[in-house]
């Protein structure tokens, strides 16, 4: 008699060998209840466990730095700190857990922490920025007026950066009129049509994304301003800009539009859509949402832009609001101006317009985020009450198109009998061809009752 561990699975083999009849007795294998392990949610052993490697690695850190090592520096004392808890902590979840869940704990503590340092650099900047640009924001006329009137040496009361924002705007939006339409139809054709050439577009993309601004720059200022002779305008730094815009439009576009499930595709094609078709209606709103982050991307990218816009637009201290002539100026520039100046109250003003620039992506981006709607599959309160609408206006239609037909099917025999008499007729007045004989009607079927005889 063999004996077998019951704790433990058997081979596939093994119930072939006892139907063999080798003789072995194998037992039942006993099946362990699946218990799922929680992913997230806070227990009191990971926040015990969380606390301890964090006093445990200060104090390591302080005997290295003061009593062990001599270690010195306020950044290695920080990294040293943070690494010797990671240690600590992957210690005591392995107290407890596998090894599988102590590298999801140590991961999630990272993955934590790289999202708190994001967090805090961006509030740093966007802080700072406003903190030093207060003075100059909380008056009206920063808004308002220009500084075609106003010095370095004149105060906060006088001069603004309304200059500085409508060139921004009117240079954004030539740079968008150029690179949206032709982002996303590039993006189109490489993702749809396939082949040697649109490997050599997206090659060439890619290396335009590395494209220096200066660049970028010079070569519109060597095409539009010294070979075809025209002046520095806000057209040609929008012009730039759309340069710098356009590869970023086409990578991000090609890249959400290659998430558009295939089936999807496959299914308008089935129903005898044209590619055109399919891509208008079916790949574009379901990558809509995506597409709108695309340009938010390169609008973000072009917005920033200084050297391109101070070699094809110039300086100017006045509002000029025609892009096709005279110089124009933008907030980067304006920034760019400012700051350089030693006066404290420039310093403001560039901090100030800095932080109506950030402002001013932010609205860009909320109209973007507005224009483009939520993901595929998730629709507004105002979406899904138009869907509702337009379902019931197409039942309606439906209902409308077949209410004829069912009329004329009621009138089908009247139809019919028209139809043979007009038959009859055509026959009869020709002479040389023998008629043939009307289909007599089928017999009806005259149901016969069951008298209970037989013959």
């Amino acid at each position: 008699m063999t004996v077998v561990d019951e704790t433990k699975t058997l081979p596939a083999a093994a119930p072939e060998a006892v139907a063999a009849g080798t003789g072995a007795e194998v037992a039942d294998p006993v099946e362990f209840p699946d218990r799922p392990r929680p992913i997230g949610g806070l227990t009191r052993s990971g926040v015990l466990s969380l606390a301890g490697a964090a006093a445990s690695g200060l104090c390591t850190t302080v005997l290295l730095f003061g009593e062990l090592a001599p270690l010195s520096g306020a950044l290695g004392f920080t990294v040293t700190a943070y690494l010797s808890f990671l240690l600590v902590y992957a210690v005591l979840t392995g107290l407890e857990e596998d090894r599988q869940a102590v590298l999801d704990r140590v991961m999630t503590v990272v993955l934590w922490t790289a999202a708190l340092l994001m967090i805090s650099a961006l509030v740093l900047v966007v802080g700072f920025t406003a903190w030093r640009g207060r003075e100059a924001l909380l008056h009206g006329n920063f808004f308002t007026q220009d500084m075609q009137a106003a010095g370095p040496l004149d105060p906060l009361t006088n001069g603004g950066i309304a200059h500085a924002m409508l060139g921004t705007l009117i240079m954004i939006a030539i740079a968008l009129t150029i690179t949206v339409p032709l982002g996303i139809a590039c993006a189109i054709y490489l993702n749809q049509i396939p082949g040697r050439f649109s490997r050599f577009v997206r090659t060439i993309v890619e290396a335009m994304t590395a494209l220096p601004s200066i660049v970028a720059g010079l070569t519109v200022y060597a095409t539009w301003i010294l070979y075809l002779g025209m002046q520095k305008s806000g057209l040609a730094a929008g012009f730039a800009i759309s340069v710098m815009m356009l590869p970023i439009v086409i990578r991000a576009s090609d890249v959400v539009l290659r998430l558009v499930p295939g089936t999807l595709t496959e299914a308008s094609e089935a129903l005898g859509a044209p590619r055109w078709r399919t891509v208008w209606h079916v790949v574009l709103p379901t990558a809509r949402s995506g597409l709108a982050t695309a340009v938010i991307l390169g609008t973000a990218r072009g917005i920033g832009e200084t050297s391109p816009v101070l070699l094809t637009a110039g300086f100017t201290a006045a509002l000029n609001a025609d892009p096709t002539s005279g110089p124009m100026i933008s907030l980067p520039l304006a920034v760019f101006n400012f700051v350089k100046s030693p006066e404290p109250t420039m310093i403001a003003r560039g901090f100030g317009s800095a932080a109506v620039l950030m402002a001013l992506v932010l609205v860009l981006f909320v109209v973007a985020r507005v224009i483009g709607g939520r993901g595929p599959g998730h629709q507004s309160r105002r979406q899904a009450r138009r869907s509702v609408r337009a379902s019931r206006q197409d039942a309606a239609r439906f209902e409308e198109l077949h209410a004829p037909r069912l009329s004329l099917f009621k009138d089908a025999e009247a139809v019919e009998a028209v139809e043979d008499a007009v038959s009859a007729e055509d026959v009869s007045d020709a002479p040389s061809e023998t008629p043939a004989p009307a289909p007599s009607p089928a017999p009806r079927h005259t149901p016969v009752e069951d008298t209970g005889e037989t013959d």
